[in-house]
């Protein structure tokens, strides 16, 4: 996208051509405006339109520019943070909700997919927590304790049952969520932006907004061709953020994510990674995810840019990995290659914010690495508060001020500099 081929690699490959949309000119009005074409917009605006009121879209760039269409593809339930940790931090009544909406969300998700008919290679067969050495069994068996205790019916895997079940040597255990699933990322945003379009929502995109302003009883938002007036104004931009919406980028740490595949593996090799479908990724801090495409390619990612210094790092730790975790693989041969940035909020939690003296101008962000099916939810109950289905009071998160971490600059080279050296080879002693 936009030249690049390591923004959005094999998922800009393989994904079916975005919906036509056009650049803003003009003044236009609607109920709605919202700025950013990622899921939460998107969802937000498909939820406004089904439900009769006009919705525009604006996007600086494409459908899934941002970290909609860069990630892994992995629909999770819940969050990174742990359901008792959850509670602790935003209380019984928040803590529950939003356990609550979460769990069910790749649920969600997989329906839209089904009775839009997106072609995003939804699958939804679970995915795989790998837990490796002592500490990352500890942790899964917490994560099973918690989820069971809530009515999730995730599943302890043995060592021997999580070898057989994603084909990849050396992990102590894994947990095994059934809510779970994967999906082509940039063409589920490609689908949701279609479907929004097909219930009557409009998408403009590279139409980046210059300005936003309430001026009476509506919100003014300006591109370079124009403007949108509406009553209520949502911002869904997220770590990808710019300009007049720089302060939500600001009060997030990025963290660099990226990904490499294989070509399509032969029919007999695919058959021994994940037979059963589904994703896999481990409990290291420094994490790494592996699955495959509809085609049979393996993909593997993990924290890093792949830039400077960082790309052979990176390619490198990619191949010794693969070696590692799949064997018979030998000598892997790479297709593609693209990374992006994980917005990381302090707490590890979403933030739900409000802009301006009023509540018409609303936001989610703040995704942490679980943005599809958290996104997708999220847009729907943006678009509820909207209709006036729930209250500020009735959502899923407490409102918050918009804050900016300690030594955010200084972390994020830190995260860079620090996933190059974990990816160094080892040296024998």
């Amino acid at each position: 996208m936009l030249e690049d081929k390591r923004s959005h690699g094999l998922w800009e490959l393989s994904a079916p051509p975005a919906p036509p949309t056009t650049v803003l000119g003009g003044s236009v009005s609607a109920d709605v405006v919202i700025v950013g074409a990622g899921y939460t917009g998107l969802s937000a605006a498909l939820h406004l339109a089904k439900a009769g009121r006009s919705a525009i879209v604006l996007e600086a760039v494409e459908i899934g520019f941002g970290a909609s269409g860069r990630n892994s593809g992995f629909v999770n339930a819940g969050l990174w943070v742990m359901p008792d940790d959850l509670i602790a931090t935003l209380g019984q009544v928040y803590g529950n909700r939003l356990i609550q909406l979460l769990g069910d969300a790749p649920r969600e998700v997989f329906a839209l997919t089904e009775h839009y008919g997106m072609q995003c290679q939804a699958d939804h067969r679970g995915t795989y927590h790998c837990a490796v050495g002592p500490s990352g069994l500890q942790q899964l068996q917490a994560r099973q304790v918690q989820w069971s205790r809530l009515g999730a019916k995730v599943e302890l895997l043995s060592t021997e049952e999580t070898q057989a079940r994603t084909g990849a040597v050396g992990y102590r255990a894994s947990l095994f969520d059934p809510r779970a699933g994967t999906i082509q990322p940039l063409a589920y945003a490609r689908g949701l932006a279609a479907a929004a379009i097909s219930e009557g929502a409009t998408i403009h995109t590279r139409s980046a907004v210059t300005s936003f302003e309430r001026s009476g009883e509506a919100w003014y938002v300006r591109t370079a061709g124009g403007s949108v007036s509406a009553k209520w104004l949502i911002l869904a931009t997220d770590a990808y953020s710019a300009g007049p919406t720089s302060m939500i980028r600001e009060e997030q740490v990025r963290l660099p994510y990226f990904h490499i595949s294989t070509p399509p593996l032969s029919h007999n090799l695919r058959k021994t990674i994940l037979p059963n479908g589904g994703a896999g990724w481990d409990t290291k801090t420094i994490l790494s995810g592996f699955r495959l495409d509809a085609e049979g390619r393996l993909i593997v990612g993990s924290v890093g840019a792949l830039r400077s210094t960082g790309l052979g790092i990176h390619r490198g730790w990619a191949k010794r990995h693969i070696r590692k975790l799949f064997p018979q693989l030998g000598d892997v041969e790479f297709e593609t290659e693209w990374y992006g940035q994980i917005g990381m909020t302090p707490d590890h939690l979403p933030r739900l914010h409000t802009y301006g003296a009023n509540a018409n101008a609303i936001g989610i962000n703040g995704y942490n690495g679980r943005g599809i099916a958290p996104g997708t939810v999220f847009g729907r109950e943006l678009a509820r508060l909207v209709l006036g289905e729930t209250s500020l009071e009735g959502m899923p998160l407490p409102v918050s001020d918009v804050g900016a971490p300690a030594f955010r600059e200084w972390r994020e080279a830190y995260y860079e500099v620090g996933a190059q050296l974990a990816h160094l080879p080892v040296v024998p002693a």
